[in-house]
């Protein structure tokens, strides 16, 4: 059953709006009511054999990357990090060493998105992995769901080195291009706290460019149509039908992609909002085809 399948199933029992929720179950992070502004909470599992492999990062990486992650739903929400939890669950074996070291790249992570880590807990279990929770606040969150016919879609962010980074892991190339883009990703805050004034609509980019896009039309109402001669300029350095479906399809790039009436400091246009549904791509021979004939992009399954 896919991730998208069980969260669907999970919104139906779950979902029980109340005064103090803004926004619940459905975009990148859940919304409360918080005085004149809103608290933003998000969380983020990194499981070993599911989201990397031991042999391919450090304990420092993991940390960090753990930490990466979670923040990333944050920039979509144009939110401020506060702080974080962390959830290890530790498999036999672990020692201390192997834990500070761990929490030497949490902490790295966390200097440089302003957000420490203030608490957390630790199990044993037969496998491990690490639950991060983060808070962050926002006067007014950004939203998947405001997009409008016009608006110019922009990211901030590489799209597809992290892809390219795990085909070279995968082939035991250790040192190939992206692999320190999948080791080491950057999650878009400041971007994020950027575009907040600007934006109509943000998503960021964890399970491919084409897969989240959808999400955000979908969730606005419209349809939107990416250039690839634009998209190759934020592409791998590749053949062009390689590199568009690394940047459609490869996910973990955790770049963040907004939509607006205006060009927004830091971003690079990619396409453009319609109306309509679905995610197109103008190619560079003149066809609009649907971003799904061209890239997949990547489904937990569970």
């Amino acid at each position: 059953m896919s991730e998208f399948a069980l969260i669907a199933a999970i919104r139906r029992v779950l979902t029980q709006p109340t005064s103090d929720v803004v926004v619940g179950i459905g975009d990148d992070a859940a919304v409360l009511r918080a005085g004149d502004g809103a608290l933003v909470w998000t969380i983020d599992a990194q499981v070993e054999g599911v989201h990397f492999r031991r042999d391919w990062l450090s304990w420092a990486d993991v940390g960090y990357r753990s930490m990466m992650a979670a923040a990333s739903d944050l920039a979509a929400m144009g939110a401020k990090p506060v702080g974080a939890l962390a959830a290890l669950t530790v498999s036999r074996g672990f020692c201390e060493a192997m834990l500070v070291e761990l929490a030497g790249g949490q902490r790295e992570a966390g200097e440089l998105l302003g957000c420490p880590v203030i608490g957390g807990n630790i199990s044993s279990g037969d496998t491990f992995s690490v639950t991060t929770t983060v808070l962050g606040r926002a006067e007014k969150p950004l939203l998947r769901s405001g997009a409008r016919p016009g608006n110019l879609v922009q990211v901030a962010g590489r799209l597809g080195d992290a892809a390219l980074g795990l085909r070279h892991l995968l082939a035991a190339h250790n040192g190939g291009a992206g692999v320190v883009a999948w080791r080491r990703p950057l999650a878009q805050i400041d971007a994020g706290l950027r575009a907040r004034a600007r934006a109509t609509s943000a998503i960021d980019v964890s399970d491919g460019l084409g897969q989240d896009v959808e999400h955000l039309a979908r969730a606005s109402g419209v349809r939107v149509l990416l250039h690839e001669a634009q998209l190759l300029l934020c592409a791998p350095a590749l053949p062009e039908r390689d590199a568009l479906a690394l940047a459609l399809g490869g996910g973990e790039d955790y770049a963040l992609v907004v939509t607006s009436d205006e060009r927004v400091e830091g971003f690079e246009p990619i396409g453009v909002v319609t109306e309509g549904e679905g995610v197109f791509v103008k190619c560079l021979d003149g066809r609009e085809m649907p971003q799904a004939a061209l890239a997949s992009g990547y489904v937990h399954s569970v």
